[in-house]
């Protein structure tokens, strides 16, 4: 972390894409952290960054993603692009010395997020990456419960998706997420990156990873439907089903362990609920309205206090080895 940086009172932030993700979920985020001021935004359609910038009150609209990451205004960039250019900004982030935080995926592609990690391991500032379930008190939650040994050793994981495909698939019309140039697995990058990011923040690295994957549906590019086995370090086993062309709408995790179960969801606000020998218990935990809150506020104790942020580089990579190893090469 540079000298000037650690010394300053206020970190001012720029966002590049100032798209849909940033209006909810994380661009006020950073706007309510004390310590941070989002200061500026830039996109290609300049009218929007533009429309943006006055809906939330931010002083400048850059012309560039060079121009903002190289402005001495911006102390660091939040990176909120699609995948297939994460690698492109992030690295000038790097060689420009600011701390920057990058949307998940970390990129398209194990080699390029590679990329990204070994230059701000060369450049010695901070990178975060925006898998932020892992700083909700939802699954601070869970991982408490596995470290209390509420269900004992854990055995296995099991985590179902399914959903039916949605209005934009069937309409054909063009969707980044879903074209297979951007996002290989399709919705599975997007999603199922999210959960299994989280297992290998309850149970440490993964160690072997299979998956089959295939386009059942054939309404888009990428991949539709994607299974999956693997094992961590630890002899944790685990195995997911992810299909986005069913009838109904499923979210369920299950962990088994020596003594017990932990069920939840990745992503629906279910009760939390351990069975074990003394009954069920549930947790009611929901996320904040700004879901990126404790993410951004984590960053905060990194960048002022030295207080190692859940969501690095390192483990962002190790999540995009993990997909390319569900995908395969």
């Amino acid at each position: 972390m540079p000298q000037a940086l650690k010394q300053k009172k206020i970190i001012r932030w720029g966002i590049i894409g100032c798209g849909q993700v940033t209006e909810v979920k994380s661009g006020p985020a950073f706007q309510q952290t004390n310590g941070f001021e989002l200061a500026a935004v830039t996109r290609r359609n300049t009218q929007l960054a533009n429309d943006y910038a006055v809906r939330h009150n931010i002083k400048t609209v850059f012309d560039s993603a060079d121009e903002l990451i190289n402005s001495q205004s911006i102390d660091a960039v939040y990176i909120a692009t699609p995948p297939d250019s994460h690698k492109q900004y992030a690295v000038k982030v790097a060689n420009a010395g600011k701390p920057c935080c990058v949307e998940k995926p970390m990129s398209s592609c194990y080699a390029d997020s590679l990329a990204i990690y070994q230059a701000f391991q060369k450049s010695k500032v901070p990178l975060f990456v925006a898998y932020y379930r892992r700083s909700l008190p939802r699954f601070q939650k869970v991982k408490s419960l596995l470290e209390s040994g509420e269900i004992g050793q854990v055995r296995h994981i099991s985590w179902t998706y399914v959903r039916p495909p949605s209005e934009l698939d069937l309409s054909g019309m063009p969707n980044w997420r879903t074209d297979k140039n951007i996002a290989r697995g399709g919705y599975f990058d997007d999603l199922a990156s999210h959960g299994l990011d989280l297992f290998g923040y309850f149970f440490g690295e993964f160690e072997i990873v299979k998956g089959i994957v295939t386009n059942q549906q054939q309404l888009y590019s990428s991949y539709d439907s994607i299974s999956a086995n693997w094992k961590h370090k630890n002899n944790v086993t685990g195995q997911g089903s992810w299909n986005f062309g069913g009838y109904s709408r499923v979210d369920e995790v299950v962990i088994y362990g020596e003594k017990g179960e932990l069920h939840f969801s990745i992503f629906a606000e279910q009760p939390i609920r351990v069975v074990n020998q003394t009954g069920s218990q549930s947790y009611h935990i929901e996320n904040p309205t700004h879901i990126q809150k404790y993410h951004v506020e984590a960053i905060k104790r990194q960048l002022f206090f030295a207080e190692q942020h859940p969501s690095t580089g390192k483990s962002g990579l190790q999540t995009c080895w993990v997909m390319q190893q569900i995908l395969g090469n």
